[in-house]
């Protein structure tokens, strides 16, 4: 059955192959314009501080500020946000915040140290990072789930200092980012975007501090100038089109999944839905399914260019073959959407996150299932991983060397710097061989 919507694959057809490298093509990858533009925002900003700024989110998001306090957000209008957006969201925000906060919590890595037989004692050390930067889009949609999904797993961390920067065109911004915001636990914020706000992150401005991660998704721009702050500051990823793959067996709602695919696809018109399955008819069944439902989505253009770009049904001989698929592709989000979804899991190697059943939708994973929805894209789950609390923390090595082992491993050292044609490191361990000559 064909579809207006979608491309449809078959793992038996010669120009299956093709078709697969097709969907692994990421759209995000920066143009040489785009990071000169970048690079000349970063740089201006960096020598000019405040006045770059504040010319360039005038120029950007259509403001009028003449001065950069005006950019800023105070506790009392984070507090007034939280009075005057509906119960309903706010308690809702509450309830993820919450799950958030205690899925993250058991992330919590300790100081520890050993004792080993020469007495000499080996650790690790973990502390927060002092300062985080939280970007938060604010252009064609706004996300207070990315405001509780950055900033609850840095307070957890142990971070104290969180400036979250987010664009407000036309100097309006979602009071209910406000007032996740202040729910979450961020210190400061100002109003402003794109690259321009990446730069004040990462060196700092006259009213702006610097920080020590920058963590966020945003549009190509903010994408573009965390890589080339990258370095200077640490960075969560840099993150591409949002995507999800789902691998069915038909024992599931062919309605449900067209949601599901909807839900993925909404974000914009490069995000990805995938649907693998070795059932045919059920795939033809998804397929009527999307022909059915989509006229009646709010987004229903975004979703439908979506669909068009890169969204997929793909045949396969078998389940092993689409898991296979699945962890070539590293999705991520990746749905199991099978009656025994654990008979697969362990043979998930690499994706994002892992929705396990026919009730785990993913759009629950987005907001207040618990687990973070930062998540490695463009095929990078194959190295990369959930934003955590980890990603707050710093991991310092502690060493102590005894009279003992220094003699144990003064030897040891000195041998391999000396093969390593490296002299003077061997003569530093030598001499506490021998401490009174």
């Amino acid at each position: 059955m064909s579809n207006q919507y979608l491309t449809r694959l078959d793992a038996s057809d010669d120009a299956f192959g093709e078709g697969v490298a097709r969907l692994m093509i990421n759209p995000a990858q920066a143009d040489p314009t785009l990071v000169s533009r970048v690079s000349e925002i970063i740089s201006t900003v960096s020598r000019d501080g405040d006045s770059a700024v504040l010319r360039f989110t005038n120029d950007f998001d259509a403001r009028h500020a003449t001065d950069i306090t005006e950019l800023a957000v105070d506790a009392d209008e984070l507090a007034e946000a939280a009075k005057t957006i509906d119960r309903r969201v706010y308690d809702a925000l509450c309830s993820a915040a919450e799950r958030i906060r205690d899925f993250h919590e058991r992330q919590l890595a300790a100081t520890w140290q050993f004792e080993d037989s020469n007495g000499n004692i080996l650790g690790q050390r973990i502390s927060a990072l002092d300062r985080v930067g939280v970007y938060v889009p604010g252009g064609q949609a706004s996300y207070p789930s990315s405001v509780l999904m950055n900033t609850v797993p840095a307070v957890v961390a142990g971070v104290t200092d969180i400036v979250m920067v987010a664009p407000a065109p036309r100097g309006h911004v979602n009071p209910v980012v406000l007032a996740a915001a202040g729910l979450a636990g961020v210190t400061e914020v100002f109003t402003i975007g794109g690259a321009q706000a990446i730069a004040a992150l990462a060196y700092g401005t006259q009213t702006i501090g610097s920080v020590d991660k920058i963590v966020g998704p945003g549009n190509r721009y903010v994408a573009e100038a965390k890589r080339q702050v990258f370095g200077r500051v640490g960075i969560d990823m840099v993150a591409g089109p949002s995507e999800i793959l789902i691998i069915a067996d038909g024992s599931v709602d062919p309605k449900w999944l067209a949601l599901d695919m909807f839900a993925q696809a909404e974000h914009d018109e490069f995000a990805q839905a995938v649907l693998v399955s070795p059932d045919a008819d059920y795939l033809d069944e998804i397929s009527a399914r999307i022909a059915e439902q989509l006229p009646m989505m709010a987004r229903r253009e975004v979703i439908s260019k979506s669909l068009k770009n890169r969204g997929a049904l793909i045949k396969v001989p078998d389940l092993d073959a689409a898991v296979k698929l699945s962890n070539r592709l590293a999705p991520e989000h990746l749905e199991l959407a099978v009656s025994d979804p654990r008979a697969l899991l362990d043979h998930i190697t690499a994706a994002g996150a892992i929705f396990l059943g026919a009730m785990s939708s993913e759009a629950l994973g987005d907001y207040c299932a618990g687990p973070n929805h930062v998540l490695p894209t463009a095929g990078s789950a194959r190295f990369a991983s959930p934003l955590g609390v980890y990603d707050f923390q710093r991991r310092s090595s502690v060493i102590e060397i005894s009279a003992q082992g220094s003699q144990a491993l003064g030897d040891i050292a000195a041998t391999l710097a000396e093969a390593e044609s490296l002299p003077a490191h061997g003569l530093s361990a030598r001499a506490r061989m021998n401490p009174d000559n």
